[in-house]
């Protein structure tokens, strides 16, 4: 008898976009070669199969086992008429609140990035007006309360006519991390301006662009060669002791070699408090991409990071259970100039239930000790860093000793988002990473934004779908 079985093994029914013209098609997630796909067919435009994995066992734990219950806003912004994607945001269908809010100030930027999701330039002269930031800012509490994190993105928001005035607003308000997004030209380049930002710590963070340490690699991501000015920024903020994160954004083929080399960079500088690493996503300007050559995976970055650095191990980058799918993250303390993984000690069941103050360790005696050395429970939660989850709400609550601090900690997180090629409508729903609109002041996610809600997108795109959805009876 002839072999009937299929060349993959069938894993789930999948709601999708297709790519081209962005209307809702049904897929599937497939497993075949030692890589996740999500196939999907439109009846216009027809077949599509988008690599999502190289890693079938991460993907199922990320699916299977870190999962928690959601966590809703304490408000909703829409109403549900139109069904997932077209009813952002936040509609009561939604399944996560906002861990991470981004408010941009205008699309006005000193850089012209080739790869700018936001289409950001020289050329584009918008900044909202103080009154429209403040009106943000108001938004994002009214539906977190206290927000976890409220990023001021851009354009560049350092050139906001008003940018410290609003730094100002912000702090006013009970957010519990701030950071801003910038490519760090202002810090670099005007004396005082890194003094200035110093005094709006602690709770304050910077968000540096930091892509690589090449020349044509800059040029090719950034439109210019950045790399005196990364050294001048990063020399300013380790004097002044401003805590930041470097963010890289990855292409395939570019910088994704020098994962490694850029994380231990970080560990070894005082001010760093970690890396933030996001592939690149088929938004905005993004000149020359190409989904087959282009585009690089979370589990794919994450098999990088083992890769080019001795720092983690792979138990150490784990899910994170509030989007599973998009984040991933390593925790570490440096503690006496060394940098002691965390994560991997924690028994996924603490952050999957979260809020017990419990911790696994591992077999390693000599590692157990330094552990429970650095991580005793036996102190006060009024130490300078009592909960871990005041920096990622889906890390569990432990109390550390009063002489670490902030500074103490490294982390490093990917973040993934999806476009047109792979958008998953399950996992869409627990997208926690939200754009604040500036007219109607609704919280978006982050991949739904750049495709329907930028700009005029959402009456030049998303109203025709709209339309045409309605008509189907879908």
């Amino acid at each position: 008898m002839t072999n009937r079985l299929r060349s993959y093994q069938y894993y789930d029914i999948a709601v999708s976009i297709c790519s081209t013209c962005l209307k809702r098609v049904d897929g599937k997630i497939l497993f075949q070669d030692a890589w996740v796909f999500l196939e999907k067919r439109c009846p216009e435009h027809g077949l599509e199969r988008i690599k999502i994995a190289d890693d079938i066992d991460y993907y199922r734990r990320c699916r299977e086992v870190f999962i928690k219950p959601s966590e809703m806003p304490m408000q909703f912004n829409t109403p549900i008429k139109h069904g997932c994607p077209y009813d952002c945001g936040l509609c009561p269908d939604h399944e996560q609140h906002s861990c991470l809010t981004i408010i941009e100030l205008g699309d006005f930027c000193n850089l012209e990035c080739p790869v700018c999701f936001a289409s950001s330039g020289p050329s584009n002269l918008n900044f909202h007006r103080f009154d429209q930031v403040c009106a943000m800012l108001d938004a994002v509490v009214a539906n977190e309360g206290e927000p976890d994190v409220v990023q001021l993105s851009g354009g560049e928001p350092t050139l906001h006519p008003q940018f410290f005035d609003i730094l100002g607003e912000a702090k006013k308000r009970p957010i519990k991390h701030l950071m801003l997004n910038t490519n760090g030209l202002k810090i670099a380049n005007e004396d005082g301006f890194a003094t200035k930002l110093a005094r709006y710590m602690p709770g304050f963070e910077i968000y540096l662009q930091f892509d690589s340490f090449e020349k044509d690699t800059l040029m090719g991501l950034r439109g210019a060669d950045l790399r005196s000015v990364r050294k001048r920024a990063i020399q300013k903020l380790n004097d002044l002791g401003i805590s930041t994160t470097l963010v890289v954004t990855l292409r395939r083929g570019q910088n994704d070699a020098e994962i490694g080399k850029i994380i231990d960079y970080a560990a070894a500088q005082s001010c760093v408090r970690g890396v933030t690493l996001q592939p690149i996503q088929d938004a905005g300007r993004n000149v020359g991409f190409n989904e087959a050559t282009d585009r690089l995976t979370l589990s794919e970055v994450r098999r990088k990071i083992l890769e080019q650095t001795s720092l983690f191990a792979p138990e150490d980058i784990i899910p994170v259970p509030c989007h599973p799918d998009a984040l991933a993250m390593a925790y570490a303390i440096k503690k006496e100039e060394k940098l002691i993984p965390l994560t991997g000690m924690i028994d996924p069941k603490v952050l999957i239930e979260g809020g017990r103050n419990t911790i696994s360790f591992e077999k390693d005696e000599d590692l157990k000790e330094k552990i429970f050395d650095t991580f005793s429970t036996a102190h006060s939660p009024k130490s300078s860093m009592a909960s871990l989850k005041s920096l990622l709400c889906c890390l569990p609550k432990m109390d550390l000793p009063s002489s670490l601090g902030y500074d103490n900690l490294f982390r490093v997180i990917i973040m993934q988002f999806m476009d047109a090629h792979d958008f998953d409508v399950r996992s869409v729903k627990k997208s926690c990473v939200h754009i604040v609109h500036p007219k109607d002041f609704r919280l978006i996610p982050f991949e739904t934004y750049n495709l329907f809600y930028r700009g005029s997108l959402e009456k030049e795109v998303l109203e025709p779908l709209r339309r045409k959805s309605k008509l189907a009876g879908k």
